[in-house]
């Protein structure tokens, strides 16, 4: 059977669970069975032929998964979105706050993954101008998660991370112990929010009918209270050139000779 996830903001699991339970009922009015699935390890999952809806990062659609089909985006309320498009975070501890990124130089990062968008991507972006010799930091910790990142900043392991700005609203909202002893010293440029994804085997028919669920989804007032919870303020059909600035960004970094971080 066809399987849906939405594994990306899944912060508040109740209102994940919400979400995918009115997305099946959605979809199977429109005779379109399909079940939740929770996965764990995401790249197989976005290549599964079985997957009708998933949601994956930016720099993981342009450079690691060319045959999946866009769905389209999500509109996030978050603090730092702007329509379509959002941001990261620049997160210190408090006793760093009123530094500037230069200031970092030398220092130790922390990163959710090489394959982030938000963590990686953008982060390289921004430290490309300021790098010498393709370097910045002293070193670069790998966390596996954006929240293992913030833990790294609050016990000392590491000095500076770029946090997914709606990853940051919702951890205020549900978990702000999380938050606790940090401070935003300083944001990325807006860029194309994470997308949605169905396999290359959904058939066009089926794309129409995902589309219709998540715009009456996204616009039924009966689901208010699910897209509160999760910060979802509306959807919108996209297409892979609403995200060819994320490679840009990569370009850009790799013109300064930052490769990594």
């Amino acid at each position: 059977m066809p399987i849906i996830s939405l594994p990306m903001y899944d912060i508040n699991h109740q209102a994940t669970v919400g979400l995918t339970a009115a997305l099946t009922t959605l979809l199977l009015q429109r005779d379109v069975p399909a079940e939740v699935a929770w996965p764990q390890d995401l790249l197989p999952h976005w290549r599964d032929d079985n997957v009708l809806l998933s949601q994956t990062c930016g720099y993981p659609l342009v450079d690691l998964l060319p045959d999946v089909q866009l769905v389209g985006t999500f509109q996030s309320s978050a603090q730092g979105c702007d329509g379509l498009r959002y941001r990261s975070w620049l997160v210190a501890r408090r006793e760093d706050e009123q530094l500037m990124l230069s200031d970092f130089r030398g220092r130790r990062a922390v990163c959710n993954s090489n394959d982030s968008h938000s963590g990686f991507n953008a982060l390289r972006y921004v430290i490309a101008p300021l790098a010498h010799a393709g370097r910045f930091f002293s070193a670069t910790h790998f966390s596996g998660s954006h929240r293992q990142s913030l833990a790294a900043l609050r016990c000392g392991q590491a000095d500076i991370a770029a946090i997914d700005c709606i990853t940051w609203a919702l951890l205020r909202r549900n978990f702000p112990e999380e938050l606790a002893g940090l401070e935003i010293i300083g944001e990325t440029p807006l860029c194309a929010a994470l997308p949605l994804i169905t396999s290359a085997k959904t058939d066009a028919a089926t794309l129409v009918k995902l589309r219709s669920a998540l715009k009456e989804l996204t616009s039924d007032r009966r689901y208010q209270d699910l897209l509160d919870e999760s910060l979802i303020g509306g959807f919108s059909v996209t297409d892979r050139a609403f995200y060819a600035e994320v490679k840009a960004w990569k370009d850009y970094a790799e013109v300064h000779g930052v490769t990594t971080l």
